[in-house]
C-alpha cells in the first residue's frame, strides 16, 4: 500500500521540531499561530454541513447512537482493557496517550471519503462524524477527566471552556455564516482542504517542540513504539469487526453498516491534537504520538476495506441496496 504524501509530511514536521524546536518567543507565536488555525479548521467545518442535511441526518437517530456509543463507550472500555499491557507492551505515558486516544471523536471528512468510496449512505456519514466531533468538545474532556484523573494534566472548568471557545464556537459561527459563504466553501474545497492539512502540521509541530522542549522523548524506545503498534492494530482491528458486525446484528442494511463501520472505527486527529494540547500540556507530545499512529493505521487499512466494498456492493444482493454517492466536502483523513 502507498503511504499517504501527507503522512510522510506528518513525520517531517516531527523531525523539524526535534531538530529546531519553536522556543521562548517563538513557541509564543507558534502556538497561537495553531490555537487560531484550528479554530478556523472548525469554522470551515461548520460551513460545509449543510443545515438541512443535519437536520435529515437527526430522523436517523439509531445510527448516530450506534456511532456516538462506539466512539465514547466502546472504545474507551477497550481502552482502559489496555491498562493490563503495562508494563510489558506499553509504559505509563503510552498507556495514557492510548486511553485518550480511545476517547476521542470520530472523523469527518475520512468518514465521509470512504463511505462514499464503499458506496454506503453518505449523508448519514456526514452527519454521524460532524455530531461525534460537537459531542467529543466536551464527553472528550469529561472522560479524560474521569478516566485519566490527575494524569490526564490540567483538566478543568476553564480547559473545558478553552476547549469550546476553540472548537465549538467556530463550528456555529460557521454555520451561521454558511448562507453566505456557504457556496464559496464548496467550490474551494480542493484549495481550503490546504487549510485543514497546514492546521493540523502547524499543531503537530508546536506540540512535538514542546516536548523536545520538555525533555520528554527519553521516555519511548524503539521496542515501546512497537508494541505500541502492535496494541493499536489489535485495536482497529477489533472495532472494526464490532462495526460492522454489529450494526448487522441491529438490522441496519449495507448502506448504513457502511458508514457505522467508518465513522464508528476512526479517530479525529484535528479534534484530538488541540485537546491534548490543552490537557496534558507539555506532556501532549507523547499523548497524541498513539493518535498520529493510530490515523495513519485507520487510513491505509480502511482505504483498501473501501474499496473492497466498493467492489461487492451490488454483488452481495442480502447487504441491501447502497444509497446513491453524492459529491462531499471533503476527502482528507482528518
Amino acid at each position: 500500500m502507498p503511504v499517504d504524501p501527507y503522512i510522510l509530511l506528518l513525520l517531517g514536521t516531527v523531525g523539524l521540531a526535534a531538530l529546531l524546536p519553536a522556543r521562548g518567543t517563538g513557541a509564543d507565536v507558534a502556538s497561537g499561530a495553531s490555537t487560531a488555525a484550528i479554530a478556523f479548521l472548525f469554522f470551515l467545518y461548520g460551513a460545509r454541513l449543510s443545515t438541512r442535511e443535519a437536520m435529515d441526518g437527526l430522523r436517523h437517530w439509531r445510527l448516530h447512537v450506534t456511532v456516538l456509543a462506539c466512539t465514547f463507550v466502546v472504545f474507551p472500555l477497550l481502552g482502559l482493557a489496555s491498562r493490563g499491557l503495562v508494563p510489558v507492551f506499553l509504559t505509563d505515558p503510552l498507556y495514557q496517550g492510548l486511553l485518550f486516544l480511545t476517547l476521542v471523536p470520530s472523523t469527518i471528512q475520512s468518514s465521509i471519503a470512504f463511505t462514499s468510496i464503499a458506496r454506503g449512505n453518505v449523508p448519514a456519514a456526514i452527519c454521524a462524524g460532524s455530531f461525534s466531533s460537537l459531542v467529543g468538545i466536551v464527553a472528550t474532556p469529561l472522560l479524560a477527566a474521569a478516566l485519566l484523573g490527575g494524569d490526564g494534566g490540567g483538566f478543568s472548568a476553564d480547559s473545558l471552556v478553552e476547549i469550546v471557545l476553540q472548537l465549538l464556537v467556530p463550528f456555529v459561527a460557521g454555520q451561521v455564516l454558511r448562507r453566505w459563504i456557504g457556496g464559496f466553501v464548496t467550490r474551494h474545497k480542493k484549495v481550503l482542504g490546504l487549510v485543514d492539512r497546514g492546521s493540523i502540521l502547524l499543531v503537530v509541530y508546536t506540540a512535538f517542540s514542546e516536548g523536545m522542549v520538555e525533555g520528554v522523548w527519553h521516555q519511548v524506545s524503539p521496542v515501546r513504539l512497537a508494541g505500541l503498534l502492535a496494541v493499536e492494530a489489535v485495536l482497529l482491528a477489533v472495532m472494526l469487526l464490532l462495526t460492522w458486525y454489529g450494526a448487522k446484528a441491529l438490522r441496519f442494511d449495507r448502506a448504513d453498516r457502511v458508514a457505522i463501520q467508518f465513522a464508528g472505527s476512526k479517530k479525529s486527529l484535528a479534534a484530538g491534537l488541540p485537546m491534548a494540547s490543552v490537557l496534558f500540556g507539555a506532556q501532549a507530545s507523547l499523548a497524541v504520538l498513539p493518535l498520529m499512529l493510530f490515523h495513519q493505521m485507520q487510513l491505509m487499512v480502511c482505504a483498501v476495506i473501501a474499496k473492497r466494498r466498493s467492489h461487492d456492493a451490488q454483488a452481495d444482493p442480502d447487504e441491501g441496496p447502497a444509497v446513491p454517492v453524492r459529491a462531499t466536502a471533503g476527502t482528507g483523513g482528518r
